[in-house]
């Protein structure tokens, strides 16, 4: 490759950076205008109050968080059961072990 022939690329390559840049910064004031445009919009055709929004907001989080947590107390309350009754089993187990070992030094 001659000289002339890598500056000819390194100008390219440089040109290219240059207006790939102004590409994304483009690209990005649209997404920010649209941004701001659809806040914009969402207001102006908002169903009702920001103070009912926000109360009907805030009783739908107590809800939900009132769900969970029944939720994790019926799943607590289950795997407190499962465990009593694995843990039975197991000492059945050891139970019969040791009766059989028993029998078997006898």
């Amino acid at each position: 490759m001659k000289t002339d022939d890598l500056t000819n690329k390194s100008e390219n390559d440089t040109a290219l950076a240059v207006q790939s840049g102004r590409s994304n910064a483009g690209f990005i004031a649209g997404v920010l205008f649209g941004a701001v445009l659809g806040a914009g919009i969402a207001l102006l055709f908002a169903p009702e109050r920001g103070d009912k929004t926000r109360g009907r907001l805030r009783r739908r989080v107590r809800s939900l968080g009132e769900g969970a947590r029944e939720g994790i107390d019926r799943a607590g309350s289950r795997t407190r059961k499962e465990l009593r009754r694995r843990e039975r089993r197991i000492r059945a187990e050891l139970a019969r072990a040791r009766a059989r070992a028993e029998r078997a030094l006898e």
